[in-house]
């Protein structure tokens, strides 16, 4: 067997739904399902991110037990800077002195791994990271 990751499901605050909206069509994702209380966006491998717009009040915290964060893969270093402005031009602060390049992560000297990592109104962390050669 070889299962691929088809969907996941992020219950996210209904206020935020275009935030979400934004971010991925930024990112080149397609929305495939767009009501009040429900957001599905469509990669281009066929994966899917669903935003469920009611949530219980709990705290979130991304160290704990659960998903740590979500990465997108981009094809170039340009690409990382580009959502990085998208994120500032939207007021949403950079976290962990990124962007910047991690050489424990690259694997080799000829690699980079150069990333930015963010938090969405709901506390859920993303990261945009482009790896490969420098």
């Amino acid at each position: 067997m070889e299962a691929k990751v088809g969907h996941i499901q992020f219950n996210v605050r209904g206020e935020n739904l275009p935030f979400y909206k934004g971010l991925l069509g930024f990112l080149g994702w397609n929305t495939l399902y767009d009501v009040p209380e429900m957001l599905g966006m469509g990669g281009a491998n066929g994966q899917s991110l669903w935003f469920g717009g009611r949530v219980k009040e709990v705290e979130n915290d991304y160290d704990g037990p659960g998903m740590n964060h979500l990465a997108f893969s981009a094809a170039s270093v340009a690409e990382v800077d580009a959502a990085a402005a998208y994120l500032m031009e939207q007021g949403v602060p950079l976290l962990f002195e990124t962007p910047r390049h991690r050489p424990e992560f690259s694997g080799d000297e000829q690699s980079t791994y150069y990333q930015i990592m963010f938090e969405t109104p709901d506390r859920i962390l993303i990261e945009v990271v482009y790896i490969g050669p420098k």
